[in-house]
């Protein structure tokens, strides 16, 4: 299979599906979120100072893949896709728990960075809620399947408790964001 196919170079794409739609569409602007967020995660996963948040961000990029797939998928399409699960929330939910019960409370805001790798899942986190906002803004023109919303919700939140996990891990100090007066 060729990579280029000529057929994008009016400025149009297809769906999983066969319709095309303008490459600035919503839909396409979500799952290239989706994507962009999806290859932020590829290089975190190299950074990362645990074996086990490498396993956890490789299983997350799957699921991105299985969200991509989702969105860029027409709406009425006989086309068989994997698609998400509670279960997939569910695991989030848990990995957040487990990494939260060895943090401190917090009591401020935090100022994304502090190392290096904690800057990189602080970006990651940004561009997840740019993904949120890009499948809420398709949500209100098309119906988003509740289940990618619940995902990509949770996946922020999974993002922003990795960063202070990963404080702890590398020995950074988390700087609070005191408001000047």
């Amino acid at each position: 299979m060729k990579i280029y196919t000529r057929t994008g170079d009016k400025g149009q794409t297809s769906l999983l599906g066969g319709s095309r739609v303008d490459k600035h569409h919503i839909r396409i602007e979500s799952y290239g979120t989706v994507d962009e967020l999806n290859s932020w995660l590829g290089m975190l996963a190299c950074s990362l100072s645990g074996e086990s948040e490498r396993s956890v961000l490789i299983r997350i990029q799957d699921r991105l893949f299985t969200m991509g797939s989702r969105l860029a998928m027409e709406r009425e399409t006989n086309i068989k896709l994997p698609g998400l699960k509670q279960d997939d929330v569910d695991f989030l939910e848990k990995e957040i728990d487990r990494m939260d019960g060895v943090l401190e409370p917090m009591r401020n805001f935090i100022l994304p960075g502090g190392h290096p790798v904690v800057a990189q899942v602080h970006i990651a986190r940004c561009v997840c809620r740019r993904a949120e906002r890009c499948i809420m803004r398709l949500n209100s023109e098309e119906k988003v399947e509740e289940i990618l919303i619940q995902y990509i919700n949770r996946l922020s939140d999974y993002l922003f408790t990795l960063a202070r996990y990963e404080s702890l891990q590398v020995g950074a100090s988390e700087h609070a964001w005191v408001p000047e007066k």
